[in-house]
């Protein structure tokens, strides 16, 4: 029988760029990204994992191998692994994300 984990927001580890790490498995991880500062973004960059989320509050724009979306809440994403990805955000962001594999556990610290 596997053992079943929770962990609060508010007594997650935070990573360097701010994000709150929730919970994670073996393979897959999820973290949250609280009211992220509009203005924020990122250099485009790819990853040895794939990513999914889900925009809870605020806007972001997503650059995803020169293809560039618009979020606001209540829409999703998927980036492929490998596939080059930069963001930047329009109205403060509350967004969970999920990663696969993990991305904590492959050392990444950065989005």
């Amino acid at each position: 029988m596997s053992k079943t984990e929770t962990i609060k927001a508010s007594e997650a580890d935070t990573g360097a760029m701010g994000q709150k790490y929730l919970v994670a498995g073996s393979d897959v991880a999820m973290r949250l990204w609280q009211e992220q500062a509009p203005g924020e973004s990122g250099t485009p960059h790819a990853r040895d994992y794939e990513t999914v989320g889900y925009v809870v509050s605020g806007r972001v724009e997503l650059d995803i191998d020169g293809e560039t979306v618009e979020l606001a809440a209540g829409d999703s994403w998927h980036v492929p692994r490998g596939a080059k990805r930069s963001y930047r955000i329009i109205e403060a962001l509350t967004a969970v994300e999920a990663t696969h594999p993990a991305a904590r556990d492959a050392g990444d610290e950065k989005a």
